[in-house]
C-alpha cells in the first residue's frame, strides 16, 4: 500500500507539477492585489480538485458508456502523457498543457483561475488520463478514496505554492524550477511508458482470449 501511495505522488506531482507551474501562475496573477492573488489560488486548485475527483469516481462509469476497454486507454493515455513529459524534458510546455494567451480572458480574475490554470494546467488530458487510469484497474472505495487522498494533496500542495509564489520563484531561481522541471518530466516519461506497457500486455491478453473462444 506505501508503495501504491508513493507511486500515485509520484505519478500527479509529476504531471501536476507545482513548482514548475509557479512561474505561469505568477505570470498570470502579476497585475492583482494578494488578496486577489490567493483568491485565484484557491478557486484554481479547488475546481482542478473537483475535476480530477470526478474523473476519479466516474472513471469506470464513463469507459462502461463509451465502450472503451482499459488496455485502449491505458496506451492512449501513455501516449499523451509521453507527449507533455517530452516537452517538460526540454524545459518547454505542450499545447495540451498549457494553452495559448487567446484561450483565456485577460484581466479577469475568475476566468484565469478556471482556465487556464484549474483547467488544462492543473486538471488536463493528462492529469485526467492518469487519475482514470489509475481509478479504472481499483475495484474498492477504499483504494478509490487513497486516490482522492493524494490527489487532493497534490492540489493542496500546488495552492501553497502558488500563494507563496513569488517568494520560492526568488529563492530557488529559473535555473532550478528549470531542473525541477526536467525531472518531473523525467519521472513522467517512465510512469507513460509503463502505462503503454500495461496496455500493450493487456491488450495481447485480450486478443488471445477472443482468439481461443
Amino acid at each position: 500500500m506505501l508503495a501504491f501511495i508513493l507511486h500515485l505522488l509520484g505519478a500527479f506531482m509529476a504531471i501536476m507539477n507545482p513548482i514548475g507551474n509557479i512561474p505561469i501562475f505568477v505570470s498570470l496573477v502579476e497585475e492583482f492585489n494578494e488578496k486577489v492573488r490567493i483568491k485565484v489560488a484557491q478557486k484554481a486548485t479547488l475546481w482542478a480538485f473537483i475535476l480530477g475527483s470526478l474523473f476519479i469516481w466516474a472513471g469506470n462509469f464513463i469507459f462502461h458508456f463509451f465502450g472503451i476497454t482499459l488496455p485502449a486507454f491505458r496506451i492512449a493515455g501513455g501516449i499523451l502523457v509521453f507527449l507533455i513529459a517530452y516537452n517538460l524534458l526540454r524545459g518547454k510546455t505542450s499545447r495540451q498543457h498549457h494553452p495559448g494567451e487567446e484561450e483565456h480572458e485577460e484581466a479577469d480574475p475568475d476566468s484565469i483561475a478556471i482556465t487556464p490554470l484549474a483547467t488544462p494546467i492543473l486538471t488536463g488530458p493528462g492529469t485526467i488520463a492518469t487519475a482514470m487510469s489509475f481509478a479504472a484497474q481499483r475495484s474498492s472505495i477504499y483504494e478509490l478514496i487513497i486516490i482522492e487522498a493524494v490527489f487532493g494533496f497534490v492540489c493542496l500542495l500546488t495552492y501553497f505554492c502558488f500563494v507563496y509564489g513569488e517568494a520560492i520563484s526568488a529563492r530557488l531561481g529559473k535555473t532550478k524550477i528549470g531542473v525541477i522541471t526536467r525531472l518531473m518530466g523525467l519521472i513522467l516519461a517512465v510512469i507513460a511508458v509503463q502505462m503503454g506497457i500495461e496496455g500493450i500486455k493487456e491488450a495481447f491478453y485480450l486478443a488471445s482470449e477472443i482468439t481461443s473462444k
